[in-house]
């Protein structure tokens, strides 16, 4: 069996899919440690060149990235995502070139597409992102495509917002209204559908890739019929025996207001976060249904679930 370099292993998926395949088969690459100390770890920083000796036959899974859960500067934003992002992949990949390791999964994100011109979204919609994130990803796409071209074969994906246990981020203000019995305000009425997908169906995303000798192609990762916003939010806060209520907005005026926010220093969430967050965002699957033979398992209502345990589980420490 070949061995599996994980680049970002010890973050939210990379620990997950470490754990889903088996400790024993894996190589860390991190800048941090992983809390799993049975995992075999080398200190990495993709931002700068490396010297990490991949074998011709490795299979190397590419999950480092800068995301909006770090503290992101105002000023030189894109750079702080294309350090990591896109010269981080660009160091991984002429370094795999020059010790014959030609097979790698990547993970991008559904943020290169932008604003939906289509639902649902398919691996062909054009790419116009939003924020720098979106374009680091997808300055980083094209650089796979550039070692594709010299025989590379590359899986990409790009899935919705990953969540599960573990996974807090931006849905920590919202888990800690529900918790205390706080109004939860929407943007928008929560009558559109927000996909999401979770983190063990990525997991095994990454395993049908393998199976199938990474498919130079890319792959939307999503759940199958999201429901509305109000009725996800409502099953959450019922389930938690909570007294919050569901608090419908207008959309473009709660978004106006978070600019302003922002232009004052004060950081509510990011332009690609809040944009599409009253519209209706779906991702088609089928191409990875069809040519992986993935099909997701987990709900958005189990993902969230799974999530809001963990939160009050952190909340308890």
């Amino acid at each position: 069996m070949s061995r599996i370099v994980v680049i970002g292993g010890s973050g939210f998926l990379g620990s997950d899919f470490i754990e889903t395949v088996g400790i024993g088969d894996c190589v860390n690459l991190d800048i941090v440690s992983p809390k799993n100390k049975k995992i075999k770890h080398v200190q990495c920083d993709i931002s700068k060149p490396f010297s990490f000796d991949f074998m011709p036959d490795d299979i190397v899974v590419h999950l480092a990235a800068r995301q909006y859960h770090l503290p992101v500067p105002e000023k030189g934003t894109l750079n702080f995502f294309t350090d990591v992002n896109v010269r981080g992949t660009q160091n991984i990949l002429s370094r795999m070139e020059e010790c014959g390791a030609h097979m790698m999964v990547y993970f991008s994100t559904d943020m290169v597409y932008g604003y939906p011109q289509f639902l649902p979204i398919t691996e062909s919609h054009p790419k116009n992102p939003i924020g720098e994130y979106g374009q680091s990803k997808k300055m980083a796409e094209a650089i796979c495509a550039e070692f594709r071209q010299k025989g590379f074969n590359i899986t990409i994906f790009r899935p919705r917002m990953i969540v599960g246990k573990g996974r807090l981020g931006i849905l920590v203000k919202l888990f800690k209204l529900i918790k205390a019995g706080l109004p939860v305000p929407m943007i928008g009425s929560g009558n559109n559908h927000y996909q999401m997908v979770s983190v063990k169906d990525c997991s095994k995303a990454i395993i049908k890739a393998i199976e199938r000798n990474i498919p130079n192609a890319e792959f939307n990762l999503g759940s199958k019929n999201p429901p509305k916003v109000k009725d996800l939010l409502k099953s959450l806060i019922r389930t938690n025996n909570s007294n919050s209520i569901l608090i419908p907005t207008w959309g473009a005026g709660v978004k106006a207001a978070i600019k302003v926010f922002a232009l004052c220093g004060i950081r509510i969430m990011y332009k690609e976060q809040y944009s599409i967050a009253d519209k209706n965002y779906l991702l088609s699957t089928e191409l990875a249904e069809k040519e992986l033979e993935w099909v997701p398992l987990y709900s958005d209502s189990d993902m969230m679930r799974d999530a809001f345990e963990s939160f009050k589980s952190s909340m308890e420490l």
